[in-house]
């Protein structure tokens, strides 16, 4: 097993366990010397799904896995079908 430096995945692109692209990571949350989430910057049409944030916090324990990419859960995004949008950062708070 590799372990990776928090420095060698910041600028990661990030997509979805059903393969949509979400963004790329921006910066890593520690809290005592361990991750507690990621803060993605979200880029292109994925800016719908989080009422139009420029970056959202996944909590680590939505990251499916960890390499040269990130792969985290579809499930934790708001559907967007649903008329009522909320920001993402409130709902995983």
């Amino acid at each position: 097993m590799h372990v990776k430096k928090i420095s060698e995945v910041i600028g990661s692109k990030v997509y979805t366990d059903s393969g949509d692209y979400f963004g790329e990571v921006e910066e890593a949350n520690l809290q005592e010397n361990k991750v507690d989430g990621w803060k993605i910057g979200v880029s292109g049409g994925v800016t719908s799904f989080v009422g139009g944030a420029r970056g959202v916090i996944i909590p680590h324990q939505f990251v499916r896995a960890i390499s040269d990419i990130f792969i985290i859960n579809r499930s934790i995004l708001p559907n967007p079908d649903s008329e009522v949008e909320e920001d993402l950062s409130e709902e995983l708070a």
